[in-house]
């Protein structure tokens, strides 16, 4: 049996807090792992950004459902479940990604849960738990799967090579300079032809 996971953003959809960013008219939204590493003082920078503007979960959510998936996203996937048992791990949450969700037909996620008040603004954040994407894989493999994994950016690698094969998708210069062990791949139809291809090998 065979098993397909691929990150969400940047593959399907576009980079959603920069994407929100852009549409809220909050710049400093922008602001992503690239230049603060510490993940939870992100976060709770990004909340406050939040709560500053007074900017609550339903409105979050009309913008994000505004952005839509990736131009020809949609019929990829359509596709591709058509052939196999497809997974997307994220870092991203649900409470984001569902209205993005619906319009690619309910795929199955695996990602972070935000806590909204009674007033709906956003108070906290959850990650389901450390290195989901690559934990995933492990038990996925542990299930008898083999994991053809695709993904784009450097929180995508160790899930990558945690699969039996792994594939970037539209990935930076810098992320394809590093890790040379991954096929690179840059339309919908190449990396189709990829997951393909892995699906014979493995």
């Amino acid at each position: 049996m065979q098993l397909v996971c691929l990150d969400l953003e940047g593959v399907l959809v576009p980079e959603i807090w920069i994407e929100f960013a852009e549409r809220a008219g909050i710049p400093e939204l922008r602001r992503t792992t690239r230049d603060e590493p510490d993940y939870d003082k992100l976060m709770k920078y990004r909340l406050g950004l939040l709560s500053q503007h007074q900017l609550g979960l339903p409105d979050i959510q009309q913008v994000i459902a505004d952005m839509g998936p990736l131009p020809g996203a949609k019929e990829f996937l359509d596709d591709l479940r058509q052939d196999f048992q497809v997974v997307i791990l994220s870092d991203t949450f649900y409470e984001f990604a569902m209205p993005l969700m619906r319009q690619l037909g309910m795929p199955t996620l695996f990602c972070h849960k935000l806590e909204a008040n009674a007033e709906g603004f956003l108070v906290d954040y959850h990650l389901r738990m450390p290195n989901q994407k690559r934990e995933a894989v492990k038990r996925f493999k542990e299930l008898n799967f083999k994991v053809i994994a695709g993904g784009d950016s450097y929180n995508d690698t160790a899930m990558l090579a945690e699969a039996h094969a792994g594939i970037l998708f539209h990935a930076p210069e810098n992320v394809i300079r590093e890790f040379p062990q991954f096929k690179v791949t840059d339309t919908y139809a190449e990396l189709r032809a990829a997951i393909d291809e892995a699906s014979a090998r493995i």
